[in-house]
């Protein structure tokens, strides 16, 4: 699979984190928001990156020390699971996230039409996992829903609460509700050895690679 990003890092379209072979790969390929949007300046050229698409078996997974940590720290939160809309408050959020994580990248600026689009997804109901503070709200991640498993899309969160591991957090939840209901697999997107911004993900083992039509376990040191 190929995805495009711009030289800082930053995905040029959250919609390419949706997991491919998540559901048939034929079928999931042949829809039209796997087609990666490749854009380029003339100052700055867009790097190209062959990727891997990676999931996590739920049944062969326990949290780690740190895991457990992170959820310890975040416990005086509270979880609401809601079907994905856009509210004044959860745009604001996703603005500041935005603007304190892609400054200058293109990012920085959306506007809500760019977040209506970032929600719809044709072959899968959406939802938001919602952590609040209080009445704070400090993350949300985009979840859609499939038959035996669910796809970690997209979380932002607060950026004054970095420090609480809000995006270790969101996913740690996400594999207990997809383990509370009985499924078997949480996507996790794509993922390029050596990148920064996707190394976190090899702290979620076991790992599954998609190879073709087939699944694998991904071996990391």
């Amino acid at each position: 699979m190929i995805g495009a990003f711009a030289e800082d890092g930053a995905e040029l379209d959250h919609r390419q984190n949706r997991a491919a072979g998540c559901v048939d790969v034929e079928s999931f390929n042949s829809q039209p928001h796997t087609n990666f949007h490749i854009g380029c300046t003339e100052s700055r050229p867009v790097l190209i990156h062959i990727q891997l698409d990676i999931r996590q078996n739920l049944l062969r997974t326990a949290a780690r020390r740190k895991q457990r940590r992170c959820l310890k720290r975040n416990a005086d939160l509270q979880l609401r699971v809601s079907p994905a809309r856009r509210t004044e408050e959860i745009f604001s959020l996703y603005q500041r996230y935005l603007g304190s994580r892609h400054v200058g990248g293109g990012m920085d600026q959306p506007q809500p039409a760019d977040f209506d689009a970032f929600l719809a997804c044709a072959w899968s109901p959406t939802r938001f996992f919602e952590w609040r503070l209080g009445e704070q709200l400090l993350a949300v991640a985009v979840t859609d829903v499939l038959p035996n498993a669910m796809s970690a899309v997209y979380t932002f969160f607060e950026p004054e609460h970095a420090a609480r591991s809000l995006g270790t957090h969101a996913i740690l939840v996400q594999i207990e509700q997809a383990r509370r209901e009985g499924r078997e697999h949480l996507y996790l997107g794509f993922w390029l050895d050596g990148h920064q911004k996707m190394d976190y993900k090899r702290k979620f083992r076991p790992l599954e690679t998609l190879a073709g039509k087939d699944w694998r376990l991904l071996g990391l040191p």
